[in-house]
């Protein structure tokens, strides 16, 4: 970094060092001694830069105002809202898990008593005697490794929809995944659906929406306001506690007043960094096991975020492995185990953290792009099919239950070899955001469509 003249045409009651001995004098290190004195060079010319922007803004303009340290002094990660909202009085938060690779759900939820199932699919087939108890639920039975959530399924806090596809049947992971996350068969609709489902909600707080990764997924795409985090411990300044308020009061300062469009978007990042500092310091409830990996501590940022009631409404979080054409395996070992164990002790481990009252105020959904062919390969897996499902956990449901028509295993009822898509996944949708979120516009949410009832939740 280059400490002479920071600012060679600043006023002369605008600090302007020109040695590190001096820039130091400013600030705990060179970074933010140098955003302090821009902060105060920005402060004193604010003046004459409102009139300039009355008249249009241009590049130079904007990074003139900026200034040279600009947003990237605010640490590790950027916010992509645009702005704060004050928090709103609903504290309900829909959690969408997203499954990528295409899911086989028959091996998931399985048909109880099947012959069709069992003699499509002789070396993978989950025998009856394995299945967790559905209660009431007398047609399928669980995987064993879906046992962390079993309690969930027998007090009412879990169901499940079967046959479940999209409008798209071309096989295509990429294809299925844009379908499924637009909420809509036409390319012409550009925003996801969980973007249309926000504005539908309003305003929110800065923690609104956030995505888990480190880029927006489709169904975020659009206007509404989010976050995309790779994990809430990196959304932070990066200063000594004691010196983080001067370096925020001076970050506020550069931006103050300033009408461009990095101006809001600062903004909106120091208000994210104070409550950051908000979240940080929740604990996971001591019950709460949480497996390692990604996905856990994904979800284990999204406890966090909701119990520290910063306004968290919607979160994305995506589990990929999903593409078992060899290796899905048996009860007793393989891909699909593996990976269920993984799913289910976090979402189990999830619902601990968060405990029972909030639970009642959560609706978590996972879906995927589509299911696999009934029939086992050659390799012991399955391929690309159609019909897949999807489970929810949370408050208002008609839980213990598998919602949907059920077309069945049968030859004369099956899709080129698949099960068949009876459920349209945006009836499921629809049925949630109405239902849990009160939103009741089915056309500004997935446009071009008439849901169905489902059933799977209550006061639907």
């Amino acid at each position: 970094m280059s400490h002479e003249f920071l600012h060679p045409d600043c006023p002369d009651n605008v600090p302007n060092p020109r040695t590190r001995e001096e820039l130091l004098r400013y600030g705990p290190n060179e970074r933010e001694a140098a955003l302090r004195i821009h902060a105060e060079a920005v402060t004193s010319a604010l003046a004459a830069q409102k009139e300039s922007w009355r008249h249009g803004f241009t590049r130079r303009r904007v990074i003139a105002g900026a200034g040279a340290v600009g947003v990237a002094a605010l640490g590790t990660q950027l916010v992509t809202t645009k702005v704060a909202f004050g928090a709103p009085a609903d504290e309900r938060t829909l959690v969408v898990v997203m499954l990528r690779g295409g899911m086989d759900f028959l091996s998931v939820v399985v048909p109880r008593n099947d012959g069709n199932y069992r003699a499509a699919r002789p070396g993978i087939a989950v025998p009856d005697a394995a299945l967790l108890d559905t209660g009431s639920e007398t047609r399928f039975g669980l995987h064993p490794a879906m046992a962390p959530l079993h309690e969930l399924w027998k007090s009412g806090s879990m169901a499940a929809v079967h046959a479940v596809a999209s409008p798209d049947a071309s096989r295509s992971h990429f294809q299925a995944q844009d379908c499924y996350e637009r909420g809509a068969a036409s390319t012409a609709v550009r925003t996801g659906w969980l973007d249309r489902v926000l504005g539908q909600m309003g305003e929110g707080t800065t923690f609104r929406a956030i995505a888990e990764g480190s880029s927006l997924p489709r169904s975020l795409v659009g206007t509404s306001n989010k976050l995309v985090l790779r994990g809430i411990q990196d959304f932070r300044l990066d200063s000594a506690d004691n010196l983080r308020e001067k370096s925020l009061a001076a970050l506020k300062g550069l931006y103050t007043g300033l009408d461009h469009p990095l101006a809001a978007q600062a903004g909106a990042t120091i208000d994210a960094i104070g409550a950051a500092r908000k979240v940080a310091d929740v604990r996971p409830n001591a019950a709460a096991q949480y497996p390692g990996g990604g996905f856990a501590n994904g979800m284990r940022d999204v406890a966090k975020l909701i119990k520290a009631k910063v306004g968290l409404r919607v979160a994305s979080v995506d589990l990929g492995g999903w593409d078992m054409h060899t290796n899905l395996g048996t009860v007793d070992g393989g891909d699909m185990r593996n990976n269920l164990t993984n799913l289910a002790a976090t979402l189990g481990a999830f619902a601990t953290d968060i405990g029972p009252d909030n639970l009642k105020n959560v609706t978590v959904v996972t879906m995927s792009e589509f299911g696999r062919r009934v029939q086992q390969n050659a390799n012991a897996g399955t391929d690309h099919g159609h019909g897949g499902g999807m489970l929810l956990i949370g408050g208002g449901l008609n839980g213990g239950r598998v919602h949907g028509a059920w077309p069945g295993l049968a030859q004369g009822a099956l899709d080129h070899g698949d099960l068949a898509g009876a459920n349209d996944y945006r009836s499921v949708l629809f049925e949630l955001v109405k239902t849990q979120f009160g939103v009741g516009d089915a056309k500004a949410v997935f446009p071009e469509f008439t849901p169905k009832r489902i059933g799977a939740f209550a006061g639907s």
